[in-house]
């Protein structure tokens, strides 16, 4: 019988062998798997770990906070700040990075994450996830007080030395990139270990399938509402094929099926949106998600720009967001731009 690839083994073959990832970088990405175990423990207990419901707080973008919310982040930054290969840490759920604190060793990276994406279906059994990203600390960055740290993390996406999201359903899955194709391992919950179950993963160019919340549909700007007329035309129309629509409203769990079999998620800019800049946040949700789309074969576009190209304003910087199957990602950023 061949012997399995743990995660572990994983990166430090990409250390070793191939020179892609440090040391510290691999280290750093095992300490986030292990949060990641211990999250899906307790979303694994549901009612019987007492952890579903509302926090009680709103988070920095305004948002109620559900308990597991709040457990997620804490247990990332707990698993993260003695590690010694951090400088600093931002979450979603907090207005500033956070700053390793000084009875630990400061490390080079710096280290983004929603804790819990799509957090809106925890009590209804629905697949959610972790979304996170790993960049370089520019030197001499100030890391003095937390407001000054934030400038360090304003980097585009391309600067991103990994990526990733674990799934939390019926398994839990975590989808990797340090920058050398996608890989997905699959939780072994009796050995407590991330086995790899696929690698080189590739998006289809094509595809017959579409994610978007059609609610929204009155509010888009014209080159989607022409988009999604064509799709919904079907074989009569002038893409000549028959779509399906999916939407689960947690990004990670739309992504990851684009990552399995194709498609396309769209979070279009629109009117209802234009003042905040879209609905999604660049640092921990559409950088991560477009670096490990792209990686994967994919692109990842805000109808006008490519996703990882944009530099960013602030911390929690809105875009919107446009991403899967190449082609058709093409097709409706070509709308935006003609």
């Amino acid at each position: 019988m061949a012997q399995q690839r743990t995660l572990a083994r994983y990166l430090t073959e990409e250390q070793r062998n191939k020179g892609v990832i440090t040391g510290d970088l691999k280290l750093l990405i095992d300490i986030v798997s292990r949060a990641c175990q211990a999250i899906s423990i307790a979303i694994g207990k549901g009612g019987l770990g007492g952890v579903l419901g509302e926090a009680g707080s709103d988070n920095v973008q305004g948002e109620a906070q559900k308990k597991l919310d709040v457990l997620s982040n804490d247990i990332l930054l707990d698993a993260n700040e003695w590690g010694g290969h951090l400088a600093a840490m931002a979450s979603e759920e907090m207005d500033l990075p956070h700053l390793v604190p000084h009875r630990f060793p400061k490390g080079e990276y710096l280290l983004t994450f929603d804790p819990l994406d799509g957090s809106s279906n925890i009590d209804v059994n629905v697949s959610i996830g972790t979304i996170f990203s790993v960049l370089k600390c520019p030197d001499g960055a100030d890391l003095s007080t937390p407001q000054a740290a934030e400038q360090a993390f304003l980097q585009p996406g391309t600067a991103q030395v990994a990526a990733g999201y674990a799934v939390y359903g019926p398994t839990t899955l975590l989808v990797l990139t340090v920058g050398d194709g996608v890989v997905v391992f699959t939780l072994d919950r009796e050995q407590g270990q991330f086995i790899l179950t696929q690698e080189n993963v590739q998006i289809p160019a094509d595809t017959k399938e579409f994610a978007i919340n059609m609610s929204n549909q009155r509010f888009w700007e014209a080159p989607v509402q022409r988009y999604v007329a064509e799709m919904q035309a079907g074989k009569e129309g002038p893409l000549g094929k028959d779509y399906n629509m999916r939407w689960v409203a947690s990004m990670v769990a739309d992504v990851h099926r684009i990552m399995t079999r194709g498609g396309i998620f769209m979070y279009p800019l629109d009117s209802k949106l234009k003042d905040k800049g879209g609905k999604l946040r660049l640092m921990y949700e559409a950088n991560p998600m477009a670096l490990l789309i792209e990686q994967a074969g994919g692109a990842a576009t805000t109808g006008r720009q490519r996703i990882l190209d944009i530099q960013p304003g602030n911390l929690h910087q809105r875009v919107p967001v446009i991403l899967g199957s190449k082609n058709e990602v093409d097709r409706v950023t070509g709308y935006h731009t003609a």
